[in-house]
Order: structure tokens, then sequence, then C-alpha cells
């Protein structure tokens, strides 16, 4: 058994698992997360604004001590979207080496992709031995894995691999800031249309270069995903193992992303499993979701709670699991 420590450092959020790693199996020791905003402005000035900074470390700070109290073996942090695009990014890479005493990756949209895929499908894809077919949880291969992030998204087609990715800037966090910001709630009519028309250019360009057609079954990652599926099961409270593996319907994830469109700030901010850094960025990111459904027609996206995360976890204790 391996004890490891995994950080996703993303747009949004930071957040940090604390797994053993023995054979095939990942059990969660610890899994937390704070948003703290690191990508705060950076679609407009390109540099990571000085209190974001803090935040973020501040955050690692407690990270730190826990990977201490736990025992842990090894440790890696992975940096994305937010980190990739700013100038400055020296400053991160320098105050996480202060923090953890190792040095962070920032790891290129395709790398992001392969970890969110391998994190997302390591429990889709065990092998039955009577037929050695995928046949866990009755979803069928090739998947199409949607990590909405705060920067980017990331689009990822496999079986048991990746077989072709894209990451494309749209996130909730970039989509909120070009878009919605100062917009008003509920934002004007012609200010959703040129968010949706943000989408459909990146999903233009996902359509040229990842083969979405093969793909059966839809897997939806990331706080964006989960929050939808939490309010279409209408649960009193975040509850990640009802969560976890749910099914949710194209025409709900609908209905649901129009209804977060005409709510206010505290109406969504009441919502039971909204968390309280997601109120104002969670429009843009059921938009995303619902226009990826309509645009590639999958009736259900399969919802999950492993993700970037697993996949960096897994890639430490078995390198040969991802990158």
């Amino acid at each position: 058994m391996t004890r490891v420590a995994a950080i996703d450092c993303g747009t949004n959020s930071v957040r940090l698992l604390i797994a053993d790693v023995a054979h095939d199996t990942l059990t969660d020791v610890d899994r937390r997360m704070e948003i703290v905003r690191l990508g705060q402005g950076v679609d407009q000035t390109g540099r990571l604004a000085p209190e974001a900074l803090e935040r973020t470390f501040a955050a690692m700070r407690g990270y730190a001590g826990l990977i201490e109290r736990h025992g842990v073996s090894a440790v890696r942090v992975v940096a994305t979207s937010a980190t990739r695009d700013a100038a400055n990014r020296q400053d991160f890479v320098d105050g996480v080496r202060d923090v953890f005493g190792v040095e962070p990756e920032v790891v290129t949209g395709a790398e992001e992709a392969e970890l969110s895929f391998t994190g997302a499908t390591h429990d889709l894809v065990r092998l039955s031995p009577e037929t050695g077919l995928p046949s866990p949880e009755g979803t069928r291969p090739p998947y199409l894995v949607v990590d909405i992030g705060g920067g980017s998204t990331e689009f990822v087609v496999g079986s048991t691999h990746v077989e072709a990715a894209l990451s494309v800037d749209i996130g909730c966090v970039r989509l909120t800031e070009r878009h919605l910001r100062g917009a008003g709630s509920p934002p004007p009519a012609e200010v959703v249309e040129a968010l949706v028309a943000d989408v459909d250019d990146a999903l233009d360009r996902v359509s040229g270069e990842v083969p979405v057609e093969r793909a059966l079954t839809l897997v939806g990652l990331a706080g964006s995903v989960t929050t939808v599926a939490g309010m279409a099961l209408d649960l009193p409270e975040y509850d990640p193992r009802k969560i976890h593996h749910s099914r949710i319907a194209a025409t709900r994830v609908h209905q649901i992303s129009a209804r977060l469109l005409e709510m206010t700030h505290d109406e969504r901010a009441a919502v039971p499993v909204m968390h309280p850094g997601r109120v104002d960025v969670i429009v843009a990111g059921a938009l995303i979701l619902d226009r990826v459904m309509e645009r590639y027609g999958f009736e259900e996206v399969v919802v999950s709670e492993h993700d970037i995360l697993d996949g960096i976890a897994w890639s430490i204790a078995k390198p040969d699991k991802s990158m």
C-alpha cells in the first residue's frame, strides 16, 4: 500500500486528495476543497492577482499540515488553466515550492485531459472476467469525458485509454468574467446569446478535432456538473455518494440551466447543494453542460465525483495508469 497526496490547483478551487493505493484500488483518507479563485482576472490581465495567490497559498498551508499528519509518502501538485495562461506563473511556482517542498507541475491541456479521463473512468472500465468487456454500472464505451473547470473545459474520448482530447478556454469562471460580470441577474437576452455563441464556437473546434460522435456515454466532471446533479436529484444537502454515477437526463439539465439563468444571486445561494464559492459561476457552468448535451445529442450524463484529482493520485502510485 502507498499513501499519496494529490493537489489540483485550478482556476476556481484548490483541492486535496490523500489516498491509499493498493493493487487496483484507491481508498480516500481525506478529500478537501477550498474555493480560492486563483484565476481572478487572468482572462483580462494575463496575470495572477497578488490577493488570489495569497488565498491559494493559505489554503495550501492548511493542506501541508494534513499531509504531514497523515504520513504521506509522495506528493504531486498539478496546476491547470489559470496558471498556464499567467505571465507571472513563476510567482505561483515559487510559492508552492515553499509550502510543499515540491515543484508544482503546470500541465498542458492534453495532460490535464488525460489525468481527468483516468480519474473519471477507472471504476467504469473494470473488466469482467467472463467476457473481458467493460461492464460496471451499465455504461458503454467509448466515453466522452467532459471536465468543466474554471478556466477551461477538457473533452476526452476513449474506452480504456485516451484516444483523442482537446482543452478549450470555456470555463465557468472565464465565461462569467467575460459575459456575466455586472450583467445583472437575470442577465439580458443579448448577454446570454453572446455567452452561448462563445460556447458554441469552442464546440465547433472540439467537433473538428475530437471524434465525439463515437462516444456512447457522456461522463461529466467537476463542480458545475455535480451541482447541477444535486439540483436535479433535489438533494436537501450536497451528498457525493448520491451524486457519484447518478444519471441526469438532458431535459433536466436544460430545465436547471434555464432556471439558474432566471434566478437572482440570493436565490442561487439558497439552493441546498450550492457551494458559496460557486454561486456566481454556476450559471455559466450549467450552460456549458447544457450546450454540450444539446450539440452532441446525449440524452443523459453520467456524473462522476472522481476526476483529475483521482487521476493525479493514480499517476503517483502507478505511473502506468496515467501520463
